[in-house]
């Protein structure tokens, strides 16, 4: 086994020897954990709808409104958070939002009116869950790998999509057999109980500690933002949003949210109940969505350190509007071969598309890769918010979500045509993007 100084030039009796295993490891499995607890309460839209509207009387589009808002939240907060991370590091700032997770799941319980679950699940959930976004997993990755780290985005995007569905068989049961009230405050306490392991645990640097990053050969010193976040993350946004590069994945993950949280995520249950499955068992087999993400995500992120990501993109995106084509054919009152054929297939592919595209933003954004992919996966949230909404109009107006599965159908397969459109770093522009609000940039060629 080999081993090398955690500290270099130091004198004999002060250097101290480390195993091969690097603490970008552990860094990694914290963030793991952090992306899994924050994932319940993002598990709940789905059990939750028909209760909310049994209780309280309240349309399916104003729930979905709420949603809507959440998702909304979610994606807008991630390129700041990204920007607060390199400001006041990450242990701050995930601690923080697991405390908003858990305060608005926690205050649900109380709400009487249906601004205030706009308020709870909306507004507090959605800040929270959004500080712990993929922009985190992008910080995270930056940071502390070299080597493995489109592997590693997939790992942790996997852990944070993957646990968000595992949760739904569970909370399920929990509003079949103690009502919803139960279910929220069991994801508040999940929330909870990762605060200490976060604060604990969870390193800012390599360089603090006098390592490289895993892969690395040089020790880097922290580059520590100056002036305030948010300024660095609107001004990352103006300099990429002059780049034709950000516009197509922008628009394709956008497109990628409609099809995922927005619609399978939040409306799936709901829909299968519509044709006579308990939602107990619609629940199961959204949580298979989840057990074969993981694996999907992880080829994903393994398969991005080693083909072109533009061409990955752009067969996940077709495959996946192959799929949700055929998905209102499917539904019945039992979960049918055909059904079970299609969640194996599209749980495969339910977030393989953020390994490439976060490789992608890194290729073209460069130091501000973290903060500009916050901007692309605010993106996401918008195409997720807009299909919630949509997908429980459509609901409400037509008395079935037949449309909305063949929208999203056939907006996944131009999501593919644009990321076939998206070249490879050349040398044909000059770019700059702000690192520090003014104070200092970076620039390449492209």
């Amino acid at each position: 086994m080999a081993f090398r100084p955690l500290v270099p030039h130091t004198p004999p009796s002060e250097t101290r020897w480390v195993r091969r295993l690097h603490p970008a490891w552990l860094v990694a499995a914290v963030a793991f954990v952090a992306l899994v607890g924050a994932a319940g309460f993002r598990a709940t839209p789905g059990v939750l709808l028909h209760p909310l509207h049994a209780e309280f009387g309240w349309p399916l589009a104003t729930i979905s409104a709420a949603v809507s808002v959440n998702l909304l939240l979610y994606g807008l907060t991630a390129p700041f958070a990204a920007a607060l991370m390199d400001r006041f590091g990450i242990r701050r700032v995930v601690a923080g939002a697991l405390l908003l997770v858990a305060a608005g799941s926690g205050l649900t319980v109380a709400m009487t009116e249906s601004w205030q679950l706009i308020l709870c699940w909306g507004v507090l959930v959605g800040l929270g869950t959004g500080s712990m976004a993929l922009a985190f997993v992008a910080t995270v990755t930056g940071r502390w790998f070299v080597r493995r780290r489109g592997l590693v985005t997939g790992v942790l995007t996997a852990g944070g999509a993957a646990g968000q569905l595992v949760f739904l068989p569970l909370l399920a049961v929990l509003v079949r057999d103690h009502g919803w009230r139960t279910a929220a405050l069991v994801v508040a306490g999940a929330a909870l109980t990762v605060v200490p392991l976060v604060v604990w645990l969870l390193r800012e640097h390599p360089a603090d500690l006098g390592l490289p990053a895993y892969g690395g050969t040089d020790v880097v010193p922290p580059d520590r933002a100056e002036g305030g976040a948010a300024a660095r993350a609107v001004g990352a946004l103006a300099a990429a949003a002059r780049t034709r590069p950000f516009w197509l994945l922008a628009g394709g993950f956008a497109i990628c949210g409609a099809t995922t949280n927005g619609l399978v995520g939040t409306h799936f249950v709901p829909a299968a109940h519509d044709h006579g499955m308990p939602e107990t068992t619609a629940a199961g087999l959204l949580a298979l969505v989840g057990l074969f993400d993981i694996a999907g995500t992880v080829a994903s992120g393994w398969l991005t350190d080693r083909v072109d990501s533009r061409l990955l993109l752009g067969a996940y995106y077709a495959l996946r509007g192959a799929s949700l084509l055929v998905l209102p054919s499917l539904f019945a009152g039992s979960a049918r071969p055909s059904m079970l054929v299609f969640i194996v297939f599209y749980g495969l592919d339910w977030v393989a598309t953020v390994p490439p595209t976060v490789a992608l933003c890194r290729e073209w954004f460069g130091a501000s890769g973290a903060v500009v992919f916050g901007w692309v996966f605010a993106a996401h949230q918008v195409g997720a918010a807009v299909a919630a909404t949509g997908a429980g109009l459509v609901r409400d107006r037509l008395g079935d979500y037949a449309v909305a599965w063949y929208v999203a159908g056939a907006l996944s397969i131009g999501a593919a045509g644009l990321s076939l459109l998206l070249r490879r770093q050349g040398a044909a522009t000059a770019f700059v993007l702000p690192v520090a609000a003014g104070r200092r940039a970076w620039s390449y060629r492209g």
